[in-house]
């Protein structure tokens, strides 16, 4: 994907969140906004191309934006935008959304999603972002491979809660 290119996706990627939380109202009072504590060293992974758009430093496992903890909302990267939720291709390259495994240990939201009353418009946005993205085979490729990395966490957590409830105990 040219720079252009990009650019103009994440131009119209940004604007569909412009105005549109997960909630409808401030989820950070929830958790002091946990989400948006960085400390220079930390951030959001970014989007194939989205480095067109935002400042990112390079690391060694791909490209983020880093975050110091406090930013122009204007100038968040599209993982910021989105979370805790990533919209997820099935094989068939449908985009279904689902709570981004990555968030539990940070985001009330993610640990409760089954019991929260999400913002519907928020969802429906997630789900065009990411069928937006599919267009793109360097972003469908991308969401592909998170989607792997879901796998291979809940496949973890299914691990070791099977051997919580058998009370079986690392040697």
């Amino acid at each position: 994907m040219n720079k252009e290119t990009a650019a103009a996706l994440y131009r119209r990627l940004y604007r569909l969140f412009d105005g549109v939380t997960p909630l409808k109202t401030d989820c950070g009072v929830l958790c002091g906004a946990a989400c948006c504590k960085g400390d220079g060293k930390t951030g959001m992974r970014l989007f194939p191309g989205e480095e067109t758009s935002l400042p990112a430093a390079e690391t060694p496992d791909g490209r983020f934006a880093l975050c110091c903890g406090a930013c122009e909302r204007e100038a968040r990267p599209l993982a910021c935008r989105i979370f805790p939720f990533f919209p997820i291709p099935d094989k068939n390259g449908r985009i279904a959304v689902q709570a981004d495994p990555r968030a539990v240990n940070l985001c009330p939201l993610a640990r409760q999603a089954q019991a929260v009353a999400f913002d519907r418009r928020f969802l429906r946005r997630v789900k065009k972002a990411g069928v937006l993205l599919a267009k793109e085979p360097e972003c469908l490729a991308f969401l592909r491979e998170t989607a792997a990395e879901f796998e291979e966490i809940y496949a973890m957590r299914r691990l070791l809660t099977a051997g919580e409830e058998t009370g079986e105990e690392e040697t």
